[in-house]
């Protein structure tokens, strides 16, 4: 079981968004890293059974993180209305509908890089490290506190405010 987000790491985390939500070109670069991840997986064409099996953490055996410019970003797209607050946040992806994705072009990196394909396994460890190290740049470059949270836990910080 995952460790919740302590209070004050719950308000650290929104404050670190809404500062970040402040910076438009934030929103912009991780766009451009997001443009730059999908050629990659182009390159690779790895296998999608399109099963939904990823988005169901707990069934899969694996979680997601994400961090600060990338929550910025997608709740910057919350806001604007372009997807709904989900109703709960439980198990797997709130935003897993029918198998399938109802945020997909915003969907955060480690969805974009992660695929169930066994040959992909190799390049996609590699493209996360190459990738997420951009991540950490923007932080660096727009001084954006840098956190390394799960999904849900995230959503939950921010959404139940």
């Amino acid at each position: 079981m995952l460790q919740s987000l302590s209070p004050a790491q719950k308000l650290q985390l929104c404050q670190a968004v809404e500062y970040a939500l402040e910076i438009p070109e934030i929103s912009v670069r991780v766009k451009q890293l997001y443009e730059e991840i999908q050629q990659q997986v182009k390159l690779k064409n790895p296998r999608c059974d399109r099963s939904g099996r990823c988005c169901r953490f707990e069934e899969y055996g694996h979680r997601l993180f994400v961090t600060t410019v990338e929550l910025a970003a997608f709740f910057g797209h919350a806001k604007s209305g372009l997807f709904s607050t989900p109703r709960t946040i439980n198990e797997g992806c709130p935003y897993q509908v029918d198998r399938l994705c109802t945020v997909h072009s915003y969907r955060p990196f480690g969805c974009r890089i992660f695929f169930c394909d066994p040959t992909a396994t190799d390049w996609q460890q590699e493209q996360y490290e190459h990738f997420h190290l951009q991540l950490k740049q923007i932080h660096t470059d727009f001084n954006v506190p840098y956190m390394y949270v799960e999904w849900r836990q995230a959503l939950r910080a921010l959404f139940n405010r």
